[in-house]
């Protein structure tokens, strides 16, 4: 399978680009080491170290350098955790980890450091969660998060759709996945089967952070997850050198557009320890905010936001005060 085949190896992604010399692999990188899909290479520009799907994925140094005010569990996730696996921080809905695996690490990943193997509501605690969310009724909506939820077999998804199908104050299943951005063949038949004969209804969060991302099977993909009844939305991470200008930003609207994805949040950098190298001010993103929308009709523009530990939703940054 693709995802098994990806590149895990800092050498053997800058050969694959042609990139000389190669720079040494930070400490830190051993905890959350590279990996990336042959597809998502392919759209990287050969010979460039500053290409912005490469800075995204590829190790620094910069990760070893500690921040006071960065943490390991930057929202606060492990105390909102009331079943293993399962995140109830918001009123009406509620997240479940369903594992930690990724078909790509970003180093920006604020969950670089989560304890997923302490919080897996496949495992021993299944019925744990199941039961939580069967006995709250005022949990209409559920996200499958992780890692990546469509880093798992369809059979133990689909399967997890059936007991979920049977608890009947679940009217929306919402999906927050990058795999279809960065991997689009994993959008095949068996996939599409499960997620077109779902009861609720079905909304999948995409993650592109540029408009390089996007290309014609991306394209394919998006259209066959429309076609199986879901709500396309995309949400992105404000990062330094890599999507922080006002010309990159439009383009993405417009080519997610073109794929048939909503634009929905443009996140500040959650301030996950070793990635704060990929910050931007806010000040410099209002500004950001306000160039984007001169320029384009306002169902393009994003919700500029920062999520908060104890903040009951995500917090509005733009416009500004």
């Amino acid at each position: 399978m693709a995802l098994a085949r990806g590149i895990t190896s800092v050498e053997a992604l800058l050969d694959r680009l042609g990139i000389t010399p190669q720079p040494p692999l930070p400490a830190m990188a051993a905890n959350f080491p590279l990996r990336v899909p042959h597809s998502f290479v392919d759209r990287m520009e050969p010979g460039n170290i500053d290409d912005p799907l490469l800075r995204q994925v590829l190790p620094v140094a910069a990760e070893n350098t500690r921040q006071p005010d960065y943490s390991r569990d930057p929202l606060g996730e492990q105390h909102a955790m009331p079943a293993p696996g399962v995140l109830h921080k918001y009123p009406g809905r509620a997240l479940l980890t369903l594992t930690g695996a990724c078909a790509v690490h970003c180093r920006y990943c604020f969950r670089r450091h989560f304890p997923y193997s302490e919080a897996n509501p496949l495992g021993s605690g299944r019925h744990e969660a199941i039961d939580y969310l069967r006995s709250h009724p005022d949990i209409g909506e559920l996200i499958l998060s992780g890692g990546d939820p469509l880093s798992l077999p369809d059979s133990r998804l689909s399967g997890l759709a059936e007991q979920l199908a049977g608890i009947p104050h679940l009217h929306t299943l919402r999906i927050h996945t990058r795999l279809p951005i960065v991997l689009p063949e994993r959008v095949d038949d068996l996939l599409l089967d499960w997620l077109s004969n779902l009861p609720q209804r079905l909304v999948i969060v995409l993650h592109c952070n540029h408009p390089n991302e996007i290309d014609m099977p991306v394209k394919t993909a998006m259209q066959s997850l429309r076609q199986a009844g879901a709500m396309l939305l995309n949400q992105s991470v404000l990062l330094h050198k890599i999507n922080d200008d006002a010309d990159t930003l439009v383009r993405l609207s417009e080519a997610l557009l073109a794929a048939g994805i909503m634009p929905y949040y443009l996140h500040q950098l959650d301030r996950v320890q070793g990635a704060a190298h990929f910050a931007v001010a806010d000040t410099d993103a209002r500004a950001l905010m306000d160039a984007i929308h001169s320029r384009l009709p306002g169902y393009l523009v994003p919700r500029l936001v920062r999520e908060l530990p104890d903040y009951p939703g995500k917090f509005p940054l733009w416009p500004g005060p």
